[in-house]
């Protein structure tokens, strides 16, 4: 089918649709949009000034609004020209021709299909837990101000991730409320009959039938699937009724449901993504579907289509523990997608349970699904320069005998998208300094720009985010208050916490052990000092939940809040409950200092603390994730020795007391420094330089640039040729790699000649192919880097046959003599002009 025969419609029996003006108003609240470009919200704050505040949700204000209201605003003239200006910019922010456009007009890219279990994009749409949502979120929000042609796939929630509480006791509660489609900003996906797009699934035993739902995000379209459908059984209604809840049957059917049916959506839709991107392996499933797609169409067997297409499929993964990647018991994949591999793929169970395995011989190993990306990717990266290592290490097993540097595994640094997390006062700030289209990959002037602005400016600027930070918390304080029964008196004292010009701290995150929330509270008694100092104060936000099965990280919480209400404490330090998007924003506006201590390198790259970036807001972090990349002494401040510890209390105690001192020694001091203005001149010169080196690196539209230039637009091309001709350059790599295992085992070294002269030392070492083409291999010399430099790679020339090697080859290469000759080694690898290796063919022989 194709796409231009479905429509968006919506689903509200919305009597409101019948005044003049609606639909205008309705395209605006169902454009994402609005949630990083402020211009409308003017408008719904004119339609419903107190629920626009707070939902910040356009189209809730838009359903709610009387039909009174609505001719009223509608025939005020202002109010009618302001909406039709808005829908003219839209209009032309649509069709301008965008970074994309303008620096890769004749690209054979012409979309990214981008896999995630969670999107982070707005409140309004409450389908995220945290960190890999806001990747998601912001990348396809930075994919639409640059152009990039990208679709979003993802699974609709009718509760998402839970809403926190805390009871009297300091524990947190977990609540579900129901996410109701009416309430959304999404639309279903009809046909041009009016019929809803539904799409069967087959699970064991029964069928799912799954609705589809677009979001519009800009210039992207994000589609969604979900189960509640009136069709299934309730059971199965329920397969997408929560975000990271349930057993590992439910998790394995909501990832089927993503990859399998994502991939048939698109193909419903007309949709022929040259890309495939899973963020992270929830989506794994997909490389499978869309090989099955490619079977059908070309009438070949699994295992060509799968090398045809998995040039065009690329593997981000987030995880920085092995223990943090879906695995799926053999029983489970067998109930569940025996079927789908006999019938559908043409292989065996065994074959498709080795994509998932180290040993595809051992029965009783786990399905892994960061595995299965793997070999079904053509390109796989981590999320920042440590978690790249750290990511080669962890799949170290699949490439054995490979050096650790040598295994595939690259690195995009995560950014985020500048315009959702910058309050309106930085807004304004950086409009004035660097001009509206600054994050739209025109920053080369950025830098200097911004250092150009007064420290009379920033510090005004700062004080004006730190007084409406305050007046936020206060009120979210005792709102939450208020709602829990609190008395009148702890209401009201929560209306007065908190001073504007104190130095306010700020820790917001997954309350997760590896992260060490309760590092800062390793010595209560100090740290209440530190906060009650009279002459220095310093106030602390604490914000986070753990997930329900997480006990260890709701003791953390516990404790905590326990601190907190400790009446010395109460006017130093609040815990802000039910974590989210919206209290993140506000956090990262208005913090002087964000604070980030989790356990070195777990943390794969953090995205937190590169939010306070743009809004003026310091780091005092550990080196870890991103951090590593973007600390200098004068831009923050810095935890650890950059080694890794495990979980050793002592250690962690020891960085608790370096976490104080920093604190004590280096950043009180320097926020209380002031001249005769009132100026703190030493932090103001941190945070113009934090800005102004800082967060064009760490933005989404770097991050999208990159993805594009370094893996879109390369794996688009090489998608294009192995899929031509019906596959003819998959079933070359098919019939090489038959080559290579039938012959591998046969290969040898046999004579190693040295000889040192001039300067230079020459090997000459022959090898026995056994009948191997030469072309099938290469031959080279390798020494491992020194001091962190890249390995040298010396490939070797075949002279001639080998005498006394039958089938064989002597190889020859000189090297400068700078090193000992000891350092070297002959090996021999796998050659196909194209492939990927290790990735593609992890096959490889040392010289012994």
């Amino acid at each position: 089918m194709n796409i231009s025969k479905f429509v968006s419609q919506s689903v509200h029996g919305q009597s409101n649709a019948n005044v003049e003006g609606y639909d205008s108003l309705a395209e605006l609240a169902l454009d994402l949009r609005w949630s990083w470009n402020h211009a409308t919200d003017e408008v719904w704050r004119q339609l419903d000034p107190a629920l626009w505040e707070l939902t910040q949700n356009p189209w809730v204000v838009l359903q709610t609004v009387s039909q009174d209201k609505l001719n009223s605003v509608m025939t005020d003239p202002t109010f009618r020209q302001k909406v039709d200006d808005l829908l003219r910019l839209k209009q032309a922010a649509a069709e301008t021709p965008a970074w994309f456009q303008q620096n890769h007009p004749q690209s054979p890219l012409k979309c990214v299909a981008y896999f995630s279990m969670e999107y982070m994009l707005s409140e309004a749409l409450p389908i995220y837990s945290g960190g890999l949502g806001n990747v998601a979120g912001d990348q396809l929000k930075a994919a639409s101000d640059l152009g990039v042609p990208v679709v979003g796939v993802g699974l609709l929630y009718q509760q998402g991730y839970f809403r926190q509480v805390i009871g009297k006791d300091g524990a947190q509660q977990a609540l579900y409320p129901y996410n109701d489609p009416g309430q959304l900003p999404i639309t279903p996906l009809r046909q041009a009959n009016g019929e809803w797009l539904r799409l069967e699934i087959a699970l064991p035993g029964y069928s799912v039938w799954l609705r589809a739902w677009q979001v519009q995000v800009g210039r992207v379209k994000l589609y969604l699937l979900d189960s509640n459908d009136a069709a299934n059984f309730p059971a199965h209604r329920g397969i997408t009724s929560e975000l990271y809840g349930g057993g590992p049957e439910l998790r394995l059917a909501q990832e089927m449901l993503l990859g399998i049916g994502g991939w048939r959506l698109l193909a419903a839709l007309g949709i022929h993504p040259e890309v495939c991107h899973l963020n992270e392996g929830h989506a794994a499933f997909a490389v499978l579907e869309r090989a099955r797609s490619f079977m059908q169409e070309n009438a070949q067997p699994f295992e060509v289509a799968l090398a045809a297409t998995r040039a065009g499929n690329l593997f981000t993964t987030h995880t920085a523990v092995a223990a943090g990647f879906d695995r799926f018991p053999p029983a489970l994949i067998e109930q569940y997608l025996g079927r789908y591999a006999t019938q559908k793929l043409g292989i065996t169970l065994h074959e498709l349970l080795a994509l998932g395995r180290q040993n595809p011989n051992d029965p009783t190993e786990s399905f892994n699904m960061a595995y299965l990306a793997i070999r079904g990717s053509g390109s796989v990266n981590g999320v920042s320069r440590l978690h790249g290592q750290v990511s080669r290490h962890l799949f170290e097993p699949l490439f054995p005998n490979w050096p650790a540097e040598e295994v595939p595994i690259g690195y995009v640094t995560n950014g985020v998208h500048m315009p959702t997390w910058d309050s309106a006062a930085a807004d304004e700030l950086w409009t004035k300094a660097c001009g509206k289209d600054r994050w739209l990959g025109k920053s080369e002037k950025l830098e200097q720009d911004i250092r150009r602005v007064s420290d009379e400016t920033l510090w005004q600027f700062r004080l004006a985010t730190s007084k409406s930070l305050v007046e936020y918390a206060r009120d979210r304080l005792a709102r939450h208050y208020a709602a829990a029964g609190a008395s009148p008196e702890t209401v009201e004292e929560a209306r007065h916490l908190f001073d504007p010009n104190a130095l306010t701290l700020g820790f917001a995150r997954r309350f997760a052990s590896y992260k060490r929330p309760n590092l800062l509270l390793h010595d209560p008694e100090r740290l209440l000092r530190l906060l009650s100092n009279p002459q220095r104060p310093v106030q602390l936000i604490i914000a986070g939940k753990a997930h329900p099965a997480d006990l260890e990280g709701q003791a953390l919480i516990q404790k905590w809040v326990q601190f907190i209400r400790r009446p010395e404490v109460r006017p130093h330090a609040v815990f802000l409950s039910d974590y989210d998007m919206q209290l993140t924003e506000r956090l990262v506006q208005g913090v002087d200092l964000w604070i980030n201590t989790p356990r070195r390198p777990w943390e794969a790259c953090g995205t937190s603390g590169m939010k306070v970036l743009v809004n003026g807001g310091l780091n005092l972090s550990e080196l870890d994730g991103w951090w590593v990349e973007a600390y200098v002494s004068d831009l923050g401040w810095a935890l650890g020795d950059g080694q890794e510890h495990g979980s050793d209390s002592a250690w962690d105690a020891a960085e608790a007391e370096a976490l104080y001192e920093r604190l004590e020694q280096k950043v009180i001091p320097a926020f209380y420094a002031c001249n005769e203005q009132g100026i703190p001149t030493g932090w103001v010169a941190r945070m113009r330089e934090s800005m102004a080196r800082l967060t064009p690196r760490f933005s989404a539209d770097r991050t999208a640039r990159e993805y594009t230039e370094q893996h879109y637009l390369p794996a688009a091309a090489a998608y294009a040729s192995r899929v031509a001709n019906q596959g003819a350059i998959g079933r070359q790599l098919v019939d090489w790699r038959h080559s290579l295992e039938e012959k591998w085992a046969s290969l040898h070294f046999g004579a190693l000649k040295l000889e040192t002269r001039g300067g230079q030392h020459l090997f000459e070492v022959q090898v026995g192919l056994d009948g191997l083409d030469p072309k099938a291999v290469r031959v080279e010399l390798y020494a491992d880097g020194i001091n962190g430099s890249l390995p040298v790679r010396q490939e070797m020339t075949c002279l001639h046959p080998s005498s006394a090697e039958s089938g064989g080859c002597v190889y020859r290469v000189t090297v400068p003599a700078n090193r000992p000759s000891s350092e070297y080694t002959a090996r021999v690898i796998p050659r196909c002009d194209g492939t990927a290796i290790p990735l593609e063919a992890s096959r490889i022989l040392w010289q012994r």
